[in-house]
């Protein structure tokens, strides 16, 4: 396996556009992307556990409800949540694109993500859906910018590997830096590939996948409702199918996996108003529940986050938040660590606080990518959680997001 270029339209089939439609009043910024296959592929998704969800999560779920999906959609700048005729104006997206494109409107994924409760109109659609149209191309780029909100980075990563000695490719664009906490999803995410495999096991694959993956990013504690990571596998590479467990759905499975394990860490570091990624690690846990439990729970707390903020070593914020966690934890067997590229430094030993060099604590958490490593000496688990510091500039963004 290894790295290429391309986001999604690194498999063969894919093309991809963005395009400003009107959603935004900043006419510089792209406020809608596409993304076509041009053979109808195997689709599967995973949607936000807010029980209050964007219309656009509905009718995603009613068209792939079949396994099959042939283009995406998503519009930035408006969620088209808590609208009174948002599926109206979801399905009539879908309906659109569907008639421009010449495929079935049950056979697209529609998305949105933006401000809540905004009024939502279809005029832009009709501008935008053939402008994105004639626009396709093998570039993503242009729709990894569609998709933005307040990120202030573009997010695609691909990957080719090999299924049965055939090469395939997988690739992905995202966008997330605020209202982003477990459970999936948790962001927007858009997959493709050429890789032949039924939905079901394409629906399998990417079930557990967001467990240890999208499921482990938390940038404010608020779980969006639009959230949903979406893939499209259109068989194009030539592989014999993938229709059941083995060697070949290892193969996927790993490839998938290099992908949303690349995102995670972007994502996390691009929190609104971030200066800092950190990663907290839990090994030695009793349970893998546990240490899915106390490695969240540390890139939760607001007390840790602030810390990392202000470049402070202090480990009780760390063993509180463990403490609090509801995780089985024996306190007196934990060492805690900062590492970055300046530098680790051991700050907790057997659950005691350590004295420790202040000034080589500092220049570690004045890093940009920040490790906070656990050793529980409790069992033989692991789980690795991403998430950033809690800044001045957060507040500053969410306070005006709408006005």
């Amino acid at each position: 396996m290894k790295a290429i270029s391309g986001g999604v339209c690194a498999a063969k089939g894919f093309t991809a556009s963005g395009v400003h439609c009107g959603i935004r009043k900043n006419r510089t910024k792209r406020d809608v992307a596409l993304i076509f296959s041009e053979r109808r592929a195997a689709a599967a998704a995973c949607y936000t556990q807010n029980l209050v969800k964007g219309a656009p999560i509905y009718v995603t779920k009613k068209n792939i409800a079949d396994g099959y999906a042939q283009a995406m959609i998503c519009n930035s700048g408006n969620a088209n949540t808590c609208n009174a005729n948002g599926i109206e104006i979801a399905e009539e997206t879908c309906a659109l694109l569907g008639a421009e494109l010449g495929i079935p409107a049950s056979d697209v994924i529609v998305a949105s993500t933006g401000v809540i409760g905004q009024p939502m109109s279809i005029e832009p659609f009709k501008v935008g859906i053939p402008a994105l149209h004639a626009a396709l191309g093998a570039g993503s780029k242009d729709a990894a910018e569609g998709i933005m909100t307040t990120d202030t980075r573009m997010k695609e990563v691909a990957f080719s590997f090999e299924v049965g000695g055939v090469e395939c490719k997988i690739g992905a664009i995202a966008k997330g830096s605020g209202m982003i906490h477990p459970n999936m999803a948790t962001m927007l995410i858009f997959i493709t590939t050429d890789c032949a495999i039924s939905p079901a096991m394409l629906q399998a694959a990417l079930s557990e996948d967001v467990k240890s993956s999208f499921n482990m990013i938390s940038v404010d504690g608020d779980t969006s409702t639009n959230d949903m990571v979406s893939i499209m596998a259109n068989g194009l590479a030539g592989n014999a199918e993938i229709t059941a467990p083995g060697a070949d759905f290892d193969a996927f499975c790993e490839a998938l996996a290099a992908i949303t394990h690349t995102l995670c860490p972007l994502i996390a570091r691009d929190g609104e108003g971030a200066t800092r990624l950190v990663t907290c690690t839990v090994r030695g846990a009793k349970t893998q529940k546990d240490a899915v439990i106390l490695s969240k729970s540390v890139i939760c707390s607001s007390l840790v986050k602030a810390a990392m903020f202000g470049a402070d070593a202090n480990c009780g914020r760390i063993m509180c938040a463990m403490g609090y966690s509801g995780a089985e934890l024996d306190v007196t067997k934990a060492d805690v660590s900062y590492i970055s590229k300046a530098g680790e430094i051991m700050v907790c030993r057997d659950g005691n606080g350590l004295v420790f060099d202040e000034d080589l604590a500092k220049a570690i958490l004045m890093e940009e990518e920040i490790t906070v490593a656990v050793q529980l000496q409790d069992g033989d688990y692991e789980a690795t959680a991403w998430g950033c510091d809690l800044t001045y500039d957060y507040v500053k963004i969410n306070g005006d997001y709408r006005t």
